[in-house]
């Protein structure tokens, strides 16, 4: 079994519907059971932002903080992984005001770290959530949401070039908005915006390389391999071509297509409208096509791909996430599902309503029972 980084004890302060809440944790496999609207979800959340990002809702920093608090709140764990036993950290300090704009600050074991991407070097972190069942069917920004979270959890610097990119985005097309926009401001942010673009393309084309290799070695029919592929020009050139060259190419694009932007309000190419294609590779049909049922199994395969590949690139399993997914499955998924999450070995961290869902795997889990704030844990067994 692989080794695998887990959570020891975690804190919330402020967290969602927790003013302060704690728990310990004793063993490789979590469920959080109790009635909807309890906060199991707001427990999976305060994980999830122990990654880069949003966290697995996408929340602003704001909306994570406790209604009746002061405007601050904090994510703790104590996690054991690849460097040994520390500490991690990570919230917001008072209200932000319009002089001094909201950042999350992050610490490791007390001192500051410039971001929560260097939590990356103890634990990596993977969520599955209800809102995905339609990534196959949504819009293309969905897919490509999923697909950064991936990148994200092989690169943690990825989420800031995006972040760069969708900036200098914005710079872009308020310029163009100008009646007689400056040139050489248009240039030089242009110049930027390519140079992001690649980079964001580089490491996404990276990223389906290796979780292409990563899909080819799993032989599991209850969740089935995919074949996936990046839909966008700038993708495909920067497997044969120099990055400065495609750099020049995209400049050449952004420069040519200053009206036709202006008029739609918006910058109409590049890598912020690539698609992630889907194949469902034992009936050859886009994974759209497929049935709810077959979507959901391709979705975890691809989860559980993404797992086996992290833990093959650091050593350790990474911690992973799933927000009321069993009580979706039938008991032949369910039971298959408990299967393969043994054989990855990571600490797994589930949650639902019905604790008859889990019948079959809570004599060997940490059940914690969660009413209205309040956590309860059941003894390891």
């Amino acid at each position: 079994m692989t080794a695998a980084a887990r959570i020891r004890r975690l804190t919330l302060t402020n967290f969602r519907n927790y003013h302060a809440a704690a728990v310990s944790i004793e063993h490789h496999t979590i469920v959080l059971v109790g009635p909807n609207g309890a906060g199991k979800t707001n427990i999976l959340e305060a994980i999830s932002f122990l990654s880069p990002g949003r966290g697995m809702r996408h929340a602003t920093l704001e909306d994570v903080a406790f209604t009746e608090g002061d405007g601050t709140w904090a994510v703790a764990a104590e996690v054991e992984g690849a460097l040994g036993i520390v500490t991690l950290g990570t919230g917001i300090d008072p209200p932000a005001t319009e002089i001094k704009p909201t950042s999350r600050r992050s610490r490791v074991d007390r001192e500051p770290v410039s971001s929560v991407s260097a939590f990356a070097d103890y634990l990596r972190v993977l969520w599955l959530v209800p809102a995905m069942d339609s990534l196959f069917r949504g819009p293309a920004s969905e897919r490509r949401r999923f697909l950064d979270r991936l990148v994200l959890t092989i690169d943690a610097e990825h989420g800031a070039r995006v972040n760069a990119l969708e900036r200098a985005l914005r710079s872009r097309n308020r310029l163009l908005e100008q009646p007689r926009p400056d040139e050489h401001w248009l240039d030089a942010v242009e110049h930027e915006t390519a140079e992001l673009a690649v980079a964001v393309a580089a490491a996404r084309s990276q990223t389906v390389e290796l979780l292409t290799d990563a899909l080819a070695t799993r032989h599991d029919p209850t969740f089935p391999s995919a074949e996936i592929a990046l839909d966008g020009w700038v993708e495909a050139l920067v497997r044969t071509y120099p990055a400065v060259e495609i750099e020049d190419r995209y400049r050449t694009v952004l420069r040519e297509n200053r009206e036709r932007d202006k008029a739609a309000g918006r910058t109409l190419d590049g890598v912020h409208i690539t698609d992630l294609n889907v194949i469902y590779t034992a009936k050859a049909i886009a994974a759209r096509d497929a049935s709810t049922g077959e979507q959901k199994a391709l979705l975890i395969g691809l989860v559980l791909a993404n797992a086996e590949l992290i833990a093959r690139l650091t050593g350790f399993a990474p911690v992973l996430l799933l927000d009321e997914v069993i009580a979706h499955l039938d008991p032949t998924r369910r039971a298959a599902l408990f299967d393969a999450l043994d054989r990855l070995g990571s600490q797994v961290w589930m949650s639902g309503a019905d604790p008859a869902a889990f019948g079959d795997v809570a004599t060997r889990a940490q059940v914690i029972t969660i009413d209205a704030g309040k956590l309860t844990s059941r003894a390891v067994r």
